[in-house]
């Protein structure tokens, strides 16, 4: 799995989850329960992150929707 953001922003990891599903990629959302456990103030980050072999191909789509300054550094 690759890490392709990590945000307190739930419109923006909404938004970029449902472009990946539309896509027709795997994203999972990392940390939800742990956000829920420590009272939903959105102090701890959620991670978005989708299988290594679709990571570059997820990457590209999310920057040309124009969120690619969002994105996490990615693997070498």
């Amino acid at each position: 799995m690759e890490e392709l953001m990590r945000t307190n922003d739930a419109v923006l990891l909404s938004f970029a989850e449902a472009l990946l599903k539309e896509a027709g990629f795997h994203p999972i959302l990392f940390d939800t329960n742990m956000s829920i456990m420590e009272g939903s103030l959105g102090i701890l980050p959620r991670r978005l992150v989708v299988p290594q072999a679709e990571a570059a191909a997820a990457r590209r789509l999310l920057g040309e929707a124009g969120i690619g300054d969002e994105l996490a550094p990615g693997r070498p």
